[in-house]
């Protein structure tokens, strides 16, 4: 009697871990679904208020030129780098070899350092043609450390993590360096985004200017530009509870993570 309750017995946990796992995943995808919902609402809602509350796009100098700054630092240095911050959580990808998601989230990581590049362009460029002084305001100085630190960041985590010459042992000891620092990359992005709506919308909308209502009245401008950042506090939130949730970590297997090959190098996994 005793063995047929112990034989009925084991599998109930087996079960039970099972399902845990399942419900985990399922949490996964609804919060991963809000963070790409979340994300294009931010790109649409800062293109909506470059397009048609600041008149459109240029590149020659002028106000239309600025009007890139917000759109690309928000698409770039906010969505696109949030979205491949939280690609290893991806339960989809766990089971593969890992090198490709590896090489996707460089590439996803590159083409956003890159946009945000082009928006410091775009306000530099805007500032020199209209006399007006860079790096003055503290929005600036978050902005560009961000940026520098994002790039520096890239360029690490290339060297260190997919090229030949980066031993095992140090890509062991850097990876949780590398994990917090991109966090912290993603708070100061949400943190130079906040300030410069914040900055945009005191200078813009001062009153008596073009018949348009002081901030202080919230017209609809305003409304506009503090619903953006309330989306863009609300993608960061959802980025970082993906990130800092041990339960949706890529699984780490030993014998994989550390017999591999870096780029350059045949896989043989």
């Amino acid at each position: 009697m005793t063995v047929l309750i112990s034989i009925h017995c084991c599998p109930l946990p087996i079960k039970s871990a099972s399902f845990s796992r399942m419900t985990s995943t399922s949490y996964f995808y609804i919060w991963h679904c809000m963070c790409i919902c979340l994300g294009l609402a931010c790109v649409v809602t800062v293109s909506l208020w470059s397009s048609q509350w600041r008149g459109g796009f240029a590149w020659d100098g002028s106000s239309l030129q600025f009007n890139w700054h917000p759109v690309l630092m928000v698409t770039g240095m906010l969505v696109l780098y949030g979205n491949g911050a939280v690609l290893y959580r991806v339960p989809l990808t766990w089971g593969q070899n890992k090198l490709p998601w590896k090489l996707l989230h460089a590439v996803v990581m590159l083409i956003s350092l890159i946009l945000s590049v082009i928006g410091l362009c775009a306000v530099f460029g805007n500032h020199n043609a209209a006399n007006i002084p860079n790096l003055y305001s503290l929005h600036s100085w978050i902005g560009i450390a961000t940026v520098a630190l994002f790039a520096t960041q890239w360029a690490a985590g290339m060297v260190v993590f997919l090229l030949p010459c980066s031993p095992g042992p140090l890509r062991k000891l850097l990876k949780p360096q590398h994990v917090w620092f991109g966090g912290s990359l993603l708070t100061l992005s949400i943190a130079a985004c906040i300030s410069g709506i914040n900055e945009k919308l005191f200078f813009v909308l001062k009153g008596n200017v073009n018949g348009s209502k002081p901030y202080s009245q919230l017209p609809a401008e305003a409304l506009l530009g503090n619903s953006l950042g309330v989306l863009i506090i609300a993608f960061g939130l959802v980025v970082i509870k993906i990130l800092t949730n041990h339960e949706w970590q890529r699984p780490e297997n030993p014998s994989v993570d550390m017999s591999y090959t870096p780029l350059l190098q045949e896989e043989n996994q």
